[in-house]
């Protein structure tokens, strides 16, 4: 698309994983993209999603993409071999085709292609926020990758945010139960309010009482930390139907994953990718009197989507595991089994043979029609 170059000017590029030990110890590192980097020339970029979308917006403008604020969609009709999409503000619009890339609570699957489809909660939940490093100590403005610390609670994560260092994320993830009063909305914003107003204590207590560099600047992100937001992490479930007559959802609205992997935003490009080959090849069949054969494509290009987005999904769950509750035995088991884990990763050599880098190695260019 042209874009790396925007992209890298505002994000930060952190491929290699530090995880410490509430000790304050480091545990160990990998570079998860040291091979497959190789073979793509990227590694794994963080940037902030408002950062993302002014890149997009302003490489859409330059285009002559229009864009229209303030649209909620009401109805999709299909009539003749057309898909009107009408709006609550009493505008409607008519074309071949409808695709719908609006996130994980899509009206487009509600209103048309799947109904019957509802997000599942994952069983963790996360509260998260930027912090200037300006606030915190030296250390923090030389943040250079993606830093963990397990907790019995769930796991602390910090990474730069932007590519001058002077943001950075960081995000508490942990199990968390579904809301039992009220109606889920309800309880979910009660319960988020709860978390929020807690959680300094909650991970000053956690964080425990080591005077180590490493911990005492945790406990500086956590104390200057002045605006927190609570995210009940949900799925889309698998095996649903992501097409509908002249409809199509892609991204989030099609298959939303647990963040656990950093690669929601990835399949979303992936798709976009995809299906814009199968448009550069089969234009025709979009605006074609034969709805057979677009519908041939499009579940060519759900099969072949499907088949990535499930592998992806099952290594988040897999990923989200060490954010269950714990004993502090079980932590310290955990603490040791990674540590010498990533020693014997690094000893053998198993980062430049590819061992667990092998679905980041993909390239959409390759899918054929």
């Amino acid at each position: 698309m042209g874009l790396y170059d925007a992209m890298m000017a505002k994000g930060s590029e952190t491929s290699k994983l530090n995880l410490h030990s509430l000790s304050g110890n480091e545990m160990g590192q990998m570079d998860m993209t040291s091979w497959s980097k190789q073979q793509t020339g990227f590694g794994y970029l963080r940037i902030c999603r408002t950062d993302l979308m002014d890149v997009f917006l302003e490489t859409a403008s330059k285009a002559g993409v229009p864009i229209h604020f303030n649209k909620r969609l009401t109805r999709i009709e299909e009539k003749n071999d057309k898909v009107t999409a009408f709006f609550s503000d009493g505008t409607s619009d008519t074309a071949d085709f409808l695709l719908g890339c609006d996130g994980i609570h899509s009206a487009v699957r509600k209103l048309h292609v799947d109904p019957d489809c509802t997000p599942q909660y994952s069983g963790i939940s996360n509260v998260f926020s930027l912090i200037p490093t300006s606030e915190l100590p030296p250390a923090a403005s030389s943040l250079d990758a993606l830093n963990a610390t397990l907790t019995t609670d769930g796991m602390l994560v910090v990474s730069p945010a932007t590519a001058a260092r002077d943001m950075v994320y960081w995000f508490f993830s942990r199990e968390i139960t579904i809301p039992t009063t009220g109606d889920t909305r309800d309880g979910w914003e009660e319960r988020g309010k709860r978390e929020v107003d807690n959680l300094k204590t909650t991970l000053i207590n956690l964080l425990g009482d080591a005077n180590a560099p490493w911990v005492n600047m945790l406990r500086d992100v956590v104390r200057k930390t002045d605006v927190v937001k609570f995210y009940p992490i949900c799925k889309i479930p698998p095996g649903r139907p992501w097409s509908k007559g002249r409809c199509l959802i892609i991204g989030d609205a099609a298959h939303a994953m647990p963040p656990h992997a950093s690669q929601g935003v990835s399949m979303a490009l992936e798709d976009v990718f995809l299906f814009s080959n199968l448009m550069t090849h089969h234009s025709r069949n979009l605006g074609t009197h034969n709805s057979q054969s677009l519908g041939d494509l499009l579940q060519s290009y759900e099969n072949k989507r499907k088949a990535r987005t499930d592998q992806m999904l099952k290594n988040a769950e897999r990923n989200g595991d060490v954010r269950k509750k714990k004993t502090p035995l079980r932590l310290w088991a955990n603490e040791l089994a990674i540590s010498w884990g990533l020693r014997i990763y690094g000893m053998v050599g198993l980062d430049k043979m590819g061992i667990g880098q092998g679905p980041l190695a993909y390239d959409v260019e390759e899918e054929q029609f």
